[in-house]
């Protein structure tokens, strides 16, 4: 798996949104947000469920009633398309 050039994260990056960029460009970070803890958990119930699929699996945290998602991909040693793609199917749920 290759790391994103910067012309590709350019060309990609601007199609998710709300992710930003993080540590340095090696991530791409989103925070949602729901009504309650139940929404909230229920999305990561959903999500998970996807990135085992992927064999992708996000860094996250869950407060109340926001969960906070980091993708990165390690055997890259950054930001990749597998990161890309992963948050665009999060969007999409």
């Amino acid at each position: 798996m290759d790391r994103l050039t910067e012309a590709e994260r350019a060309e990609h990056l601007p199609q998710l949104e709300g992710w930003d960029l993080a540590r340095d460009g090696a991530a791409i970070r989103k925070v949602y947000e729901f009504d309650d803890f139940v929404g909230a958990f229920g999305f990561m119930a959903r999500v998970a469920l996807l990135a085992e699929k992927a064999d992708h699996h996000p860094e996250w945290s869950n407060v109340y009633n926001k969960v906070d998602i980091t993708l990165t991909t390690h055997d890259a040693d950054g930001l990749s398309m597998r990161d890309v793609e992963l948050a665009q199917k999060i969007d999409a749920i």
